[in-house]
């Protein structure tokens, strides 16, 4: 097999510069990081159009890449919590210039670089993003305010990235523009909120993190729960409203994404406020399966979100 065949070089183009021969090798990189960490995101981005799903991957890939340093490889190699700030500015920097510059010798960083560069993203996002990520290796309770910031820093602007993406060949009027950009902020903070659920036990017992002010999560009570819960949902209508006015590119998957953490949402709110200490909760493969059914069939008609 040629190289040009390994890196993914379309059919018919013979000699690809350089650059462009390393950009799709970056890209196979990222789009591998995204299918091996989340089957969730995984199954939700094969819904995107041919055009949009690679630059989801490559923004993908770099918030694991980060989030990796701060959660879980770089912890389990024995990385001081030093070593791990140093390694996430690094990280930082690295992707500032390569957004300048068009180049990274880390191949999920220039990825990233490449369609940051197509579709508009800069350091006005990256750099929430990052700030977020530094909070992690201080464990130290949140106020409302922090807690607030770092949600939008970890979660919305990830939103903002893909809508960034979604929209980059559309023309949208302002007032469209900020429904969406609502829709795209409320959906991220929807799935972190019930990431900090979900990994309650980890988060808590293992990192020694919380991320509810005023609640210790080992006494968690049902009604504290339920209260968590209704604010996920609140988040969830919101993001439902934008997403019938989303492009075709991409409303199947958010559809279909949305619809995975909205049962992930009913399971927390049917289990146990204790149980969250000692279990992660999932979505059997099987109803991953249907839900993405349920999406493809309802964009195709044209609907809002099912339930």
């Amino acid at each position: 097999m040629t190289r040009e065949a390994q890196a993914g070089v379309p059919a018919g183009v013979e000699h690809p510069t350089d650059l462009a021969l390393y950009t799709r090798a970056a890209h196979t990189s990222s789009a591998t990081i995204i299918h091996e960490y989340s089957t969730s995101f995984g199954m939700a981005t094969r819904l995107l159009a041919p055009a949009v799903r690679p630059r989801v991957e490559d923004v993908y890939a770099l918030v694991r890449v980060a989030d990796e340093i701060v959660d879980g490889a770089a912890h389990e190699a024995g990385l001081s919590v030093s070593d791990q700030r140093e390694l996430l500015d690094a990280l930082e920097a690295d992707t500032e210039r390569a957004m300048r510059a068009g180049y990274s010798a880390n191949v999920v960083v220039h990825a990233f670089a490449t369609t940051a560069r197509s579709v508009g993203i800069g350091p006005e996002l990256t750099a929430p993003f990052f700030a977020s990520m530094r909070r992690d290796l201080s464990p130290v309770d949140f106020s409302a305010d922090e807690l607030g910031a770092y949600i939008y820093g970890s979660a919305e602007v990830v939103g903002l990235m893909c809508l960034r993406v979604f929209l980059s060949n559309e023309h949208v009027g302002a007032d469209r523009q900020r429904r969406l950009e609502s829709g795209a902020r409320r959906l991220g903070a929807a799935f972190q909120k019930i990431n900090f659920l979900r990994d309650l036990a980890e988060d808590w017992s293992e990192l020694g993190r919380n991320y509810f002010p005023g609640i210790e999560p080992s006494r968690l009570t049902e009604r504290q729960k339920l209260e968590l819960v209704v604010d996920i949902e609140r988040d969830l209508e919101a993001a439902a409203d934008a997403i019938p006015e989303l492009p075709d590119n991409c409303r199947r998957a958010v559809l279909a994404a949305h619809g995975l953490f909205t049962e992930l949402c009913d399971r927390l709110r049917s289990t146990p406020a204790r149980q969250l200490l000692t279990t992660r909760m999932s979505v059997p493969t099987r109803i991953k399966l249907a839900i993405l059914l349920r999406a493809t069939a309802t964009a195709g008609r044209g609907a809002g979100v099912a339930r």
